[in-house]
């Protein structure tokens, strides 16, 4: 298994091509390399991406903020943090925290190559209007508080999912309904739409235009009794 003292030797090559002059174990840190008058680059070493590296590069912003993590490239069927498949949440972290990240390749063909993923630069995020809409929409719309942070109990009691316990609600207390009269009693108004779609399996169509419960609706009546009683 690859060592943090066998990543310095190529991390220090790269960095001195640059023109930097690097030193090892400067006060703490892995290394450090300086080049003229400019910010010093700290970069810390480590064997794979771990939550305490990141605590350890977010502790040497204090000092400056040209950070890099340096860790060796994961195989190519690896399920770590680094591969392909999860490698853009580990860089969108870094890149919320202002942290470079660095492999370093170890394997034969190309042993000492140091692939820069990403440069330490201020986090700006990109607004996102649209989602920031439907946050608002959903959080207006959605009748109470009928969900507990963090619970998985049962599925998110959103805004929709209220709307069709309307329907619930009265399907199972009238039996079988016109779409036009449900509507009128839930005051739902995307009554039609939640009953053809049928986005939970509660609801079932007995004939054109008329709607009754499914099995898993009788239990959503059950399930979400408390919910229910809060849209009356």
């Amino acid at each position: 298994m690859t060592s943090e003292q066998d990543l310095y030797p190529p991390i220090k090559s790269f960095l001195e091509a640059q023109g930097y002059e690097v030193k090892a174990e400067i006060n703490g840190c892995d290394a450090v390399a300086v080049r003229g008058n400019e910010t010093p680059v700290i970069v810390e070493l480590k064997k794979s991406f771990t939550l305490d590296l990141v605590f350890q590069g977010v502790d040497r912003l204090r000092i400056s903020d040209q950070v890099y993590l340096a860790v060796p490239a994961p195989p190519a069927k690896s399920r770590g943090p680094l591969s392909y498949r999860s490698r853009r949440r580990a860089l969108k972290l870094c890149r919320r925290l202002g942290l470079g990240l660095i492999l370093v390749h170890t394997n034969e063909k190309a042993a000492g190559f140091v692939e820069v993923l990403l440069d330490p630069l201020p986090y700006r995020p990109r607004p996102n209007r649209q989602k920031y809409n439907l946050l608002l929409k959903e959080f207006a719309h959605r009748v109470g508080d009928p969900n507990i942070g963090g619970s998985t109990r049962r599925p998110i009691v959103t805004a929709y999912r209220q709307d069709a316990l309307r329907c619930v609600h009265f399907l199972n207390r009238e039996g079988p309904l016109k779409v036009s009269l449900l509507r009128d009693m839930s005051g739902t108004a995307r009554a039609a739409g939640i009953l053809q779609k049928d986005v939970y399996g509660w609801f079932q169509r007995v004939e054109r235009g008329i709607y009754t419960l499914s099995p898993k609706g009788r239990e959503a009546a059950v399930t979400y009794a408390d919910v229910i009683e809060t849209l009356q």
